[in-house]
């Protein structure tokens, strides 16, 4: 009988082997060959296969079609892996399976990036393939009886598993850059290795952030009533794009030019995220911490927040006596943010269910129309000032669901032909969406100036857009953003002294929030934080 049962799991053993590396070169970027990788990590990988083969034998019960189900899985990764490169830089790691959990909740942010056509047919397929073994291969508790089948099944999963212990251990460090560490390790070594890093990280301590000591430590304020009004914007997908395409029609964002000369302190950004993944760049404005000290936590800080608080940017001004309340005009379970935004400081969390139907603008709920919320919001005094923490949506992706519109082309591509080609398609909708993004700077302004109090505006781009095809037609821009941080008492200076304009500094994505803490109460929070102002950059 032990000769009939590995006859009967050799076969479909070698093959399911052959073809994970064969999908595994499908990936893109490709990693290197087997061959010349370290042993240890083809150890992992055929560890893997072992175990992953023998768990699903032992829940299908036939061999072959436990072949076919975990190829299709990985070929499903690979997919996943190949779209996320293409649009964030970034291949596929073992954080990202939790997404695949999103996108059935929230599909329209995931499935048109992966083809709505894919999908569909994928789904189809697997259906049929599922019936087809149903019906076609016998199961082997029929031919072996229930002991032959379990033990033969358990030895090869414990077997796995086994091998896959013994060359996680001898595998080199990963470098928590993940084009490199899957070049280096492969497909399935990468994900074991990232998934046990992760496991065994610790968050970091409350002591990281620079806000921790003013979260319990108020700052001494003599006059509380002469405190500012604070609007932090997170504007999606934000960033200036006339210098990386000339095409670009030159007034295109008339607020944004007007406050840069005005602005106390203005600059390129230095974001975490390319694309998406918007909660790392959010995470680092908050909480002060640079990605670096999540270590493998950073990929998303926002699954540890949600578990462990930190000090925040509205911690410590809600330690000072304000009001703090954030506004995302989306379902607020998303990336936890209904778990996430209470713990970081925030009284008040103000998502979708606040807006209408008719506040929508193109797919999502328009930049206006959260610019009117942040008015109403500077109207409703209660004698504390307030902080007002903005994530904007109308620019998100996916950008191809929106037809673009002639009449958009005179403020956003003057020159451009109609019907537009290809590569100014998605360019052409989120132009149109940028200037609305632009409204709503003017409109933020004006509402901080017509308040009481003094007011303190911090604008920035959390990531730039997902273009691809105008990408590969132009090249990609730089991955950085700009951001501004704005005075109603300056652009007052500035009407008598017009010739004010402040340097360009560029500044990392966690120190952005100090200084915006430090601009509202004119001091340092932390003399180990910031030691000095930073280096001017070339003004743009």
């Amino acid at each position: 009988m032990q000769l009939f049962v590995s006859t009967t799991f050799i076969s479909p053993l070698l093959v399911g082997l052959l073809g994970s590396l064969l999908f595994e070169s499908l990936l893109s970027p490709r990693p290197q060959p087997f061959w010349q990788r370290n042993i240890a990590a083809n150890i992992v990988h055929l560890g893997s296969w072992l175990l992953l083969f023998g768990l699903f034998v032992l829940l299908l019960q036939r061999p072959w079609f436990a072949v076919v189900f975990v190829l299709s899985l990985q070929l499903v990764v690979v997919q996943s892996s190949n779209t996320k490169s293409r649009t964030l830089n970034e291949p596929f790691i073992c954080h990202d399976f939790e997404y695949f959990w999103d996108a059935i909740l929230h599909p329209r942010l995931y499935v048109p990036f992966f083809g709505i056509g894919l999908a569909i047919a994928a789904s189809s397929a697997g259906a049929i393939a599922i019936g087809s073994f149903l019906y076609i291969e016998a199961s082997l508790i029929s031919q072996w009886g229930s002991i032959a089948f379990l033990v033969s099944s358990l030895v090869m999963a414990t077997s796995g598993a086994l091998l896959v212990w013994l060359g996680w251990r001898k595998l080199p460090p990963i470098t928590l850059d993940p084009v490199l560490d899957l070049n280096h390790l492969g497909l399935f070594a990468s994900l074991w290795a990232y998934g046990i890093a992760l496991m065994r990280s610790q968050p970091p301590t409350s002591e990281a952030s620079p806000f921790h000591h003013v979260t319990h430590h108020p700052l001494d304020q003599a006059d509380h009533a002469a405190l500012p009004n604070v609007v932090l914007v997170q504007s999606e997908s934000f960033f200036d794009p006339r210098t990386w395409c000339s095409e670009i029609a030159a007034d295109l964002l008339p607020h944004y030019d007007a406050t840069r000369p005005e602005a106390v302190m203005k600059g390129a950004l230095n974001v975490p995220a390319w694309g998406a993944n918007t909660v790392r760049t959010e995470c680092a404005i908050l909480t002060g911490i640079a990605p670096d000290t999540w270590g493998p936590r950073q990929f998303n800080p926002y699954r540890t927040l949600s578990r462990h608080p930190l000090p925040s940017i509205a911690s410590a001004f809600q330690a000072q006596g304000y009001r703090t309340v954030c506004v995302h005009p989306y379902p607020a379970t998303f990336y936890m943010r209904d778990s996430v935004i209470p713990k970081l400081g925030f009284e008040t969390f103000i998502d979708i269910s606040a807006f209408d139907s008719q506040d929508k603008h193109g797919q999502y709920i328009g930049d206006q129309a959260v610019a009117r919320k942040v008015g109403r919001l500077l109207e409703d005094d209660d004698n504390r000032p307030l902080f007002v923490f903005v994530i904007t949506m109308e620019n998100h992706g996916p950008l191809h669901l929106e037809a673009p519109e002639q009449a958009w082309l005179a403020s956003t591509l003057p020159t451009a032909p109609w019907p537009l080609p290809n590569h100014l398609r998605d360019l052409a909708v989120y132009l149109h969406h940028l200037g609305e993004s632009d409204k709503m700077l003017g409109s933020v302004k004006a509402a901080l100036n017509s308040a009481i109090r003094p007011g303190l505006l911090g604008w920035y781009g959390d990531h730039v857009p997902i273009l691809p095809t105008a990408y590969r037609h132009y090249s990609p821009p730089a991955s950085s953003t700009p951001y501004m941080i704005w005075s109603t008492e300056i652009e007052r200076d500035t009407h008598d002294h017009p010739s004010y304009e402040q340097e360009s500094y560029t500044l990392e994505a966690n120190e952005l929030g100090v200084y915006l803490f430090k601009q509202a109460f004119g001091r340092d929070i932390n003399s180990d934080v910031i030691k000095a102002e930073p280096e001017p950059q070339e003004q743009e």
